[in-house]
């Protein structure tokens, strides 16, 4: 029965998310409260907050610099389970849509001075997006960001237009990448 309850936790970890992060979960109430805070993808719009962040590569990044194209940001840490499994189908989707206007960010909430540890993840796993130092603020801009993964998408003219809390699938992200590829073209 504890084992049951072990891994019956570890499977609602690892599809809904899990994030040490702030020290709290939100329950699968508080989960769909949240949600409730930011538009479905042909509901209200909602203009994406604009930040400026330090890439691994060493330049400051704004999101406002890709208004015109279809931006995920993507907010992740190196020991998210659920961010490892999604970061391989990130890396094919942004190989396959990045010439049709696609533009993928993943913001890192791994703690701060981890920077040397990120680079060696984001090799190890062939990430071919720009990856982002964020940080408490930015997150803080896009609600808290309490679980991880969680991914916004933003329309062309800096919308967001869908988010995603936890875990979603590969089919997920490439109906939603169609979508918003499609939008306003």
């Amino acid at each position: 029965m504890k084992a049951a309850l072990i891994a019956a936790s570890l499977v609602v970890a690892v599809h809904f998310g899990y994030s040490p992060h702030d020290g709290a979960h939100l329950s699968i109430r508080g989960r769909t409260e949240a949600l409730k805070q930011i538009p479905a993808a042909s509901s209200e719009k909602k203009p994406a907050p604009d930040f400026v962040l330090k890439s691994l590569d060493g330049p400051m990044l704004r999101l406002s610099d890709f208004r015109g194209k279809a931006v995920l940001v993507n907010f992740w840490a190196t020991w998210c389970t659920p961010c490892k499994v999604e970061m391989p189908w990130l890396v094919e989707l942004y190989r396959q849509y990045h010439a049709a206007g696609l533009e993928i960010l993943g913001v890192s909430l791994d703690d701060a001075g981890e920077e040397a540890r990120i680079a060696e993840f984001v090799k190890k796993h062939k990430v071919n997006y720009p990856i982002l130092i964020g940080n408490d603020a930015v997150a803080g801009f896009y609600g808290g960001v309490r679980y991880l993964p969680q991914t916004f998408f933003i329309d062309r003219q800096g919308n967001i237009v869908r988010s995603s809390l936890g875990f979603r699938s590969k089919e997920d992200f490439d109906g939603s990448i169609k979508q918003l590829l499609s939008e306003n073209h």
